[in-house]
Protein backbone atom coordinates (compact mmCIF):
# COMPACT_ATOMS: atom_id res chain seq x y z
CA UNK A 1 0.00 0.00 0.00
CA UNK A 2 3.07 2.39 0.79
CA UNK A 3 4.69 2.06 -2.36
CA UNK A 4 1.42 2.24 -4.32
CA UNK A 5 0.53 5.28 -2.83
CA UNK A 6 3.70 6.82 -3.60
CA UNK A 7 3.27 6.08 -6.92
CA UNK A 8 0.04 7.30 -7.51
CA UNK A 9 0.96 10.25 -5.95
CA UNK A 10 3.95 10.52 -8.86
CA UNK A 11 1.80 9.44 -11.79
CA UNK A 12 0.00 12.61 -10.97
CA UNK A 13 2.17 14.68 -10.30
CA UNK A 14 4.01 14.05 -13.14
CA UNK A 15 1.04 13.62 -15.60
CA UNK A 16 -0.02 17.62 -14.39
CA UNK A 17 3.42 18.88 -15.90
CA UNK A 18 2.77 16.40 -18.76
CA UNK A 19 -0.43 18.26 -19.74
CA UNK A 20 -0.06 21.58 -19.13
CA UNK A 21 2.83 21.92 -21.60
CA UNK A 22 1.28 23.18 -24.76
CA UNK A 23 2.64 25.46 -27.88
CA UNK A 24 3.42 29.20 -27.24
CA UNK A 25 0.72 32.04 -28.07
CA UNK A 26 0.28 35.05 -27.72
CA UNK A 27 -2.83 36.54 -26.76
CA UNK A 28 -3.49 40.63 -25.83
CA UNK A 29 -6.06 39.30 -23.58
CA UNK A 30 -4.08 36.87 -21.21
CA UNK A 31 -1.47 40.07 -20.57
CA UNK A 32 -4.84 41.96 -18.70
CA UNK A 33 -5.71 42.09 -15.14
CA UNK A 34 -8.06 38.93 -14.32
CA UNK A 35 -10.50 39.79 -11.25
CA UNK A 36 -9.59 36.23 -10.07
CA UNK A 37 -6.37 34.08 -9.69
CA UNK A 38 -6.18 30.07 -8.68
CA UNK A 39 -2.68 28.54 -8.14
CA UNK A 40 -1.43 26.08 -5.96
CA UNK A 41 1.08 23.05 -5.75
CA UNK A 42 0.78 19.01 -5.43
CA UNK A 43 3.84 17.36 -3.52
CA UNK A 44 4.78 13.86 -2.77
CA UNK A 45 7.73 13.30 -0.09
CA UNK A 46 8.27 9.84 0.89
CA UNK A 47 11.11 10.52 4.46
CA UNK A 48 13.34 7.06 5.16
CA UNK A 49 14.25 6.90 8.83
CA UNK A 50 13.77 3.33 11.34
CA UNK A 51 10.47 3.38 9.87
CA UNK A 52 8.92 4.38 6.03
CA UNK A 53 6.48 7.21 5.97
CA UNK A 54 4.99 8.36 2.27
CA UNK A 55 3.39 12.02 2.55
CA UNK A 56 1.05 13.67 0.22
CA UNK A 57 0.24 17.19 0.22
CA UNK A 58 -2.43 19.21 -2.04
CA UNK A 59 -2.22 23.27 -1.90
CA UNK A 60 -5.03 25.38 -3.16
CA UNK A 61 -5.17 29.27 -3.10
CA UNK A 62 -7.59 31.58 -4.91
CA UNK A 63 -9.27 34.72 -5.08
CA UNK A 64 -11.69 37.29 -6.47
CA UNK A 65 -11.40 40.84 -6.46
CA UNK A 66 -13.79 43.56 -7.42
CA UNK A 67 -13.78 47.22 -7.02
CA UNK A 68 -12.83 47.41 -2.98
CA UNK A 69 -13.44 44.30 -2.09
CA UNK A 70 -11.40 40.89 -2.38
CA UNK A 71 -11.72 37.39 -1.39
CA UNK A 72 -8.69 35.01 -0.78
CA UNK A 73 -8.60 31.68 0.12
CA UNK A 74 -5.80 28.63 0.90
CA UNK A 75 -6.96 25.28 1.56
CA UNK A 76 -4.38 22.36 2.30
CA UNK A 77 -5.32 18.63 2.05
CA UNK A 78 -2.50 16.37 3.84
CA UNK A 79 -2.39 12.54 3.45
CA UNK A 80 -0.18 10.11 5.10
CA UNK A 81 0.85 6.35 4.94
CA UNK A 82 2.82 5.16 7.73
CA UNK A 83 3.57 2.39 10.37
CA UNK A 84 1.03 3.93 12.28
CA UNK A 85 -1.37 3.51 9.21
CA UNK A 86 -3.52 5.81 7.03
CA UNK A 87 -4.58 9.44 7.91
CA UNK A 88 -5.59 12.69 6.12
CA UNK A 89 -6.56 16.04 7.14
CA UNK A 90 -7.84 19.19 5.22
CA UNK A 91 -7.13 22.52 6.73
CA UNK A 92 -8.69 26.20 5.33
CA UNK A 93 -5.54 27.90 6.35
CA UNK A 94 -6.53 31.01 5.28
CA UNK A 95 -10.26 32.66 4.34
CA UNK A 96 -10.83 36.26 4.48
CA UNK A 97 -12.52 39.45 2.99
CA UNK A 98 -10.48 42.21 2.43
CA UNK A 99 -11.67 45.35 2.22
CA UNK A 100 -9.43 48.90 0.75
CA UNK A 101 -12.02 51.40 0.97
CA UNK A 102 -8.98 53.98 0.43
CA UNK A 103 -5.22 53.56 -0.87
CA UNK A 104 -4.74 54.07 3.12
CA UNK A 105 -7.07 51.47 4.65
CA UNK A 106 -7.45 48.30 4.20
CA UNK A 107 -10.00 46.02 6.06
CA UNK A 108 -9.91 42.28 6.71
CA UNK A 109 -12.56 39.80 7.94
CA UNK A 110 -11.54 36.06 8.37
CA UNK A 111 -9.00 34.08 8.76
CA UNK A 112 -6.10 35.12 7.92
CA UNK A 113 -2.32 34.47 8.89
CA UNK A 114 -0.12 37.59 9.98
CA UNK A 115 2.97 36.86 9.62
CA UNK A 116 4.47 39.41 12.48
CA UNK A 117 8.50 39.30 12.83
CA UNK A 118 11.72 40.14 11.55
CA UNK A 119 12.63 36.38 12.28
CA UNK A 120 13.85 33.71 9.79
CA UNK A 121 14.04 30.75 12.05
CA UNK A 122 11.48 32.01 15.20
CA UNK A 123 9.41 34.64 15.94
CA UNK A 124 9.22 35.58 19.40
CA UNK A 125 6.71 38.95 18.90
CA UNK A 126 4.66 36.66 16.62
CA UNK A 127 1.92 37.24 19.35
CA UNK A 128 -0.72 36.44 16.74
CA UNK A 129 0.45 33.42 14.74
CA UNK A 130 1.09 29.97 15.05
CA UNK A 131 4.70 28.75 15.75
CA UNK A 132 7.10 28.31 13.12
CA UNK A 133 8.86 25.25 12.76
CA UNK A 134 12.69 25.83 12.30
CA UNK A 135 12.92 22.98 10.51
CA UNK A 136 11.27 24.26 8.11
CA UNK A 137 10.52 27.76 8.30
CA UNK A 138 8.90 28.88 5.18
CA UNK A 139 6.51 26.50 5.49
CA UNK A 140 2.64 28.11 5.14
CA UNK A 141 0.81 28.28 8.61
CA UNK A 142 -2.60 28.05 9.44
CA UNK A 143 -4.03 31.76 10.44
CA UNK A 144 -6.62 32.59 13.25
CA UNK A 145 -10.55 34.22 12.42
CA UNK A 146 -10.72 37.68 13.50
CA UNK A 147 -10.84 40.98 12.46
CA UNK A 148 -8.53 43.37 11.25
CA UNK A 149 -7.14 46.44 9.42
CA UNK A 150 -4.07 48.19 8.55
CA UNK A 151 -3.73 52.52 8.18
CA UNK A 152 -0.99 53.31 6.16
CA UNK A 153 0.56 57.07 5.50
CA UNK A 154 3.76 57.94 3.71
CA UNK A 155 6.00 61.20 3.95
CA UNK A 156 9.43 62.66 3.03
CA UNK A 157 12.36 63.21 5.57
CA UNK A 158 13.52 60.51 8.15
CA UNK A 159 9.48 58.87 8.99
CA UNK A 160 8.93 57.49 5.51
CA UNK A 161 6.35 55.20 6.50
CA UNK A 162 4.03 54.88 9.29
CA UNK A 163 1.35 51.99 9.78
CA UNK A 164 -0.91 50.77 12.53
CA UNK A 165 -2.45 48.11 12.48
CA UNK A 166 -5.57 46.57 15.07
CA UNK A 167 -6.27 42.86 15.77
CA UNK A 168 -9.30 41.53 17.32
CA UNK A 169 -9.14 37.57 18.01
CA UNK A 170 -12.49 36.07 19.32
CA UNK A 171 -11.61 32.94 21.57
CA UNK A 172 -14.92 30.75 21.63
CA UNK A 173 -15.70 26.75 21.71
CA UNK A 174 -14.57 25.87 17.86
CA UNK A 175 -13.36 29.45 17.29
CA UNK A 176 -9.69 29.94 17.64
CA UNK A 177 -9.95 27.41 20.72
CA UNK A 178 -6.09 26.66 20.30
CA UNK A 179 -4.85 30.37 20.47
CA UNK A 180 -5.73 29.71 24.62
CA UNK A 181 -8.54 30.37 27.12
CA UNK A 182 -11.92 30.49 25.67
CA UNK A 183 -14.87 32.83 25.95
CA UNK A 184 -12.55 35.43 25.07
CA UNK A 185 -11.94 38.63 22.73
CA UNK A 186 -8.52 39.40 22.57
CA UNK A 187 -7.30 42.40 20.89
CA UNK A 188 -3.49 43.53 19.73
CA UNK A 189 -1.71 45.39 17.52
CA UNK A 190 1.42 46.72 15.53
CA UNK A 191 2.80 50.32 15.50
CA UNK A 192 4.79 50.20 11.72
CA UNK A 193 7.62 52.61 11.32
CA UNK A 194 10.09 53.48 8.36
CA UNK A 195 12.70 55.42 10.34
CA UNK A 196 15.97 56.33 8.75
CA UNK A 197 15.40 53.02 6.55
CA UNK A 198 14.83 50.88 9.50
CA UNK A 199 12.27 48.85 9.69
CA UNK A 200 10.64 49.04 13.26
CA UNK A 201 7.59 47.42 14.79
CA UNK A 202 6.28 47.74 18.39
CA UNK A 203 3.63 44.84 18.86
CA UNK A 204 1.23 44.32 22.06
CA UNK A 205 -1.30 41.69 22.95
CA UNK A 206 -3.69 42.83 26.16
CA UNK A 207 -4.89 40.36 28.69
CA UNK A 208 -7.32 37.93 27.36
CA UNK A 209 -6.97 34.01 26.66
CA UNK A 210 -3.11 34.38 26.96
CA UNK A 211 -1.61 36.78 29.01
CA UNK A 212 -0.53 40.41 28.07
CA UNK A 213 2.49 40.83 26.12
CA UNK A 214 4.47 43.60 24.15
CA UNK A 215 7.16 43.13 21.77
CA UNK A 216 9.17 45.41 19.20
CA UNK A 217 11.13 44.08 16.26
CA UNK A 218 13.71 45.69 13.73
CA UNK A 219 15.74 44.85 10.55
CA UNK A 220 18.04 47.11 8.39
CA UNK A 221 19.89 46.67 5.60
CA UNK A 222 23.57 47.66 6.17
CA UNK A 223 24.49 47.58 2.74
CA UNK A 224 22.70 46.10 -0.50
CA UNK A 225 24.25 42.58 0.59
CA UNK A 226 24.08 42.48 4.36
CA UNK A 227 20.42 42.61 6.53
CA UNK A 228 20.48 42.31 10.50
CA UNK A 229 17.33 42.11 12.08
CA UNK A 230 16.01 40.82 15.92
CA UNK A 231 13.44 40.73 18.45
CA UNK A 232 12.43 41.23 21.79
CA UNK A 233 9.68 40.33 23.69
CA UNK A 234 8.01 40.43 27.11
CA UNK A 235 5.51 38.07 28.25
CA UNK A 236 3.81 39.07 31.95
CA UNK A 237 3.83 35.65 33.17
CA UNK A 238 6.97 34.97 35.23
CA UNK A 239 8.25 38.16 33.41
CA UNK A 240 9.62 36.00 30.87
CA UNK A 241 11.59 37.62 28.28
CA UNK A 242 12.31 35.93 24.88
CA UNK A 243 14.96 37.62 22.08
CA UNK A 244 16.15 36.95 18.87
CA UNK A 245 19.29 38.67 16.60
CA UNK A 246 20.27 37.47 12.89
CA UNK A 247 21.92 38.66 10.34
CA UNK A 248 21.58 37.80 6.41
CA UNK A 249 25.00 38.32 4.22
CA UNK A 250 24.79 38.04 0.11
CA UNK A 251 28.52 37.23 -1.16
CA UNK A 252 29.24 38.25 -4.89
CA UNK A 253 29.19 34.59 -5.45
CA UNK A 254 25.79 34.03 -4.50
CA UNK A 255 26.46 32.54 -1.28
CA UNK A 256 23.72 32.87 1.06
CA UNK A 257 24.76 33.10 4.91
CA UNK A 258 21.95 33.32 7.67
CA UNK A 259 22.61 33.13 11.31
CA UNK A 260 20.18 33.93 14.14
CA UNK A 261 20.76 33.21 18.04
CA UNK A 262 17.53 32.95 19.97
CA UNK A 263 16.62 33.15 23.88
CA UNK A 264 13.27 31.56 24.78
CA UNK A 265 11.80 32.28 28.37
CA UNK A 266 8.17 31.82 27.84
CA UNK A 267 8.22 27.41 27.76
CA UNK A 268 8.61 26.21 31.31
CA UNK A 269 9.64 28.00 34.90
CA UNK A 270 12.57 27.88 36.68
CA UNK A 271 11.89 24.53 38.46
CA UNK A 272 11.30 23.07 35.64
CA UNK A 273 13.41 21.08 33.19
CA UNK A 274 14.19 23.57 30.09
CA UNK A 275 15.81 22.23 26.61
CA UNK A 276 14.10 24.72 24.62
CA UNK A 277 15.68 28.32 26.13
CA UNK A 278 18.89 28.82 23.59
CA UNK A 279 19.75 28.00 20.14
CA UNK A 280 21.81 28.84 17.33
CA UNK A 281 20.56 28.78 13.89
CA UNK A 282 22.57 28.61 10.30
CA UNK A 283 22.24 28.30 6.78
CA UNK A 284 24.23 28.59 4.34
CA UNK A 285 22.92 28.20 0.41
CA UNK A 286 24.95 28.35 -2.73
CA UNK A 287 22.90 29.32 -5.66
CA UNK A 288 24.08 27.32 -9.05
CA UNK A 289 27.91 26.17 -8.05
CA UNK A 290 30.29 25.54 -10.80
CA UNK A 291 27.68 27.06 -13.43
CA UNK A 292 25.19 24.61 -12.85
CA UNK A 293 22.13 25.95 -13.85
CA UNK A 294 18.87 25.75 -11.12
CA UNK A 295 20.98 24.37 -8.53
CA UNK A 296 20.89 25.13 -5.03
CA UNK A 297 22.98 22.95 -2.49
CA UNK A 298 22.75 24.19 1.25
CA UNK A 299 23.32 23.07 4.68
CA UNK A 300 21.51 24.34 8.05
CA UNK A 301 22.44 23.55 11.52
CA UNK A 302 20.47 24.03 14.59
CA UNK A 303 22.15 23.89 18.12
CA UNK A 304 20.41 23.81 21.48
CA UNK A 305 23.32 25.81 23.45
CA UNK A 306 21.86 24.54 26.58
CA UNK A 307 22.58 21.12 26.28
CA UNK A 308 25.08 21.02 23.44
CA UNK A 309 22.65 18.84 21.20
CA UNK A 310 21.76 19.66 17.36
CA UNK A 311 20.11 18.74 14.18
CA UNK A 312 22.30 19.13 10.91
CA UNK A 313 20.45 19.14 7.29
CA UNK A 314 22.10 18.99 3.74
CA UNK A 315 20.03 19.59 1.36
CA UNK A 316 19.96 19.74 -2.75
CA UNK A 317 17.33 21.76 -4.63
CA UNK A 318 16.49 21.57 -8.49
CA UNK A 319 14.10 23.61 -10.61
CA UNK A 320 15.15 23.17 -13.19
CA UNK A 321 12.16 21.77 -14.85
CA UNK A 322 9.31 24.50 -15.65
CA UNK A 323 7.15 24.34 -12.31
CA UNK A 324 8.61 21.73 -10.14
CA UNK A 325 11.10 21.79 -7.52
CA UNK A 326 12.83 18.64 -6.83
CA UNK A 327 14.68 18.25 -3.26
CA UNK A 328 16.85 16.03 -1.75
CA UNK A 329 17.11 16.55 2.18
CA UNK A 330 19.15 14.72 4.72
CA UNK A 331 18.79 15.52 8.34
CA UNK A 332 21.04 13.64 11.27
CA UNK A 333 20.49 14.09 15.14
CA UNK A 334 23.38 14.26 17.62
CA UNK A 335 23.27 15.13 21.44
CA UNK A 336 23.78 12.97 24.77
CA UNK A 337 21.06 10.95 26.38
CA UNK A 338 18.03 12.92 28.33
CA UNK A 339 19.16 15.98 25.50
CA UNK A 340 16.75 17.09 23.08
CA UNK A 341 18.03 16.04 19.90
CA UNK A 342 19.87 13.16 21.70
CA UNK A 343 16.28 11.78 22.33
CA UNK A 344 15.07 12.11 18.79
CA UNK A 345 13.29 8.40 17.55
CA UNK A 346 15.66 8.09 14.74
CA UNK A 347 19.43 9.26 14.07
CA UNK A 348 18.59 10.58 10.77
CA UNK A 349 15.96 10.90 8.18
CA UNK A 350 16.35 11.49 4.78
CA UNK A 351 13.44 13.29 2.80
CA UNK A 352 12.61 12.97 -1.20
CA UNK A 353 9.93 16.13 -1.96
CA UNK A 354 8.66 16.65 -5.69
CA UNK A 355 6.51 19.60 -5.80
CA UNK A 356 4.76 20.83 -8.80
CA UNK A 357 3.51 24.43 -9.26
CA UNK A 358 0.40 25.24 -11.11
Amino acid sequence: MRFLFLLVSMIVLFSQLIFSESEYSFDLDEIEKKPYSFGGYLETRPVFDRDEEYNAKLQLDGSYEKEIAKIYTKINFDMQESHLGWSDTTSILEGYLSLKPSSSLNINIGKKALKWGKGYAWTPVAFFDRTKNPDDPDLALEGFIGLSADYTKSYSGALKTISFTPVLLPVYDNINDEFGETDKLNFGGKLYLLLYDTDIDFIMLADGSKTSRYGFDFSRNITSNFEIHGEFAFVNEYDAKSYLFGIRYLTKLDTTFIVESYHNDTRFTDGEMNPTRDYLYARISQKEPFDILYFTPSITGIVNTNDKSFSLSPELLYTGITNLELRLKTTFFSGQSNSEYGEKYNDYKIELMARYYF
